[in-house]
């Protein structure tokens, strides 16, 4: 029996070939404006994406990059798995540059991630870490849960140009990895949040908007 790796992966759909890859990602691109961001409940969020292995040639792949990265700016957020867009295939883009206040930046240990481009991502937690916070998603829109997640992993990735890459994450950085890398497994976070910390983005912004969310779990009996 082989030993199972650490690190949370995606396993291929075989229901879709490099060339209906291919097409999908060309039609993306070649459309005029964004595309729009698919909601809980589209099969291509529940999917497990196909593994990148060439399917998209190097003119290809930076357009669509480029598209994911237009599109994660204008919704806006920090991360955007290509199953959100519709397409199936194991591309995530991230990029945290947005102001906060210095409470809460110091609470969720954020500081800014350069834009990064992972191709076939997965991540290792380092340590026993956790933390609880709220997110949220661009594919859920309207609603916010608290996500305990590991406090600091190590990812692997490929990026655009083919090389090997690896690094450490920590704080809210780690959160965004590990985000987007469980879209390509057909994981929502709502499959690791908190149930009773569920809350529309209105009652979140009237109540809850503290640096850590100790005071919603008092008050909505959950554990933070």
């Amino acid at each position: 029996m082989s030993t199972p790796s650490p690190y949370r992966t995606a396993a291929p759909e075989s229901d879709w070939t490099a060339a209906r890859i291919a097409e999908a990602a060309a039609e993306l691109v070649a459309t005029e404006g964004l595309p729009p961001i698919v909601q809980a409940g589209h099969p291509a969020l529940r999917t497990r994406a196909v593994p990148f292995d060439g399917q998209l040639d190097a003119e290809l792949l930076d357009a669509l990059v480029l598209l994911m990265r237009r599109t994660m700016h204008a919704a806006p957020g920090v991360g955007l798995a290509a199953p959100q867009i519709g397409l199936p295939l194991s591309l995530a883009v991230l990029e945290d540059t947005w102001a906060a206040d210095e409470e809460s930046a110091r609470a969720r240990d954020r500081v800014p991630l350069p834009f990064t481009a992972m191709l076939n991502p997965a991540y290792a937690p380092l340590g026993d870490g956790r933390a609880g916070f709220y997110e949220g998603c661009l594919s859920v829109r309207g609603y916010t849960a608290v996500v305990r997640r590991a406090a600091a992993v190590r990812a692997q990735w490929t990026a655009p140009d083919g090389s090997a890459r690896s690094a450490e994450f920590s704080g809210w950085q780690a959160r965004i990895v590990q985000h987007e890398t469980d879209h390509l497994a057909g994981t929502l976070y709502l499959d690791r949040a908190e149930p009773r910390s569920l809350c529309a983005n209105e009652q979140y912004t009237a109540r809850w908007a503290q640096p850590t969310p100790e005071r919603a779990a008092r008050a909505l009996g959950f554990s933070a």
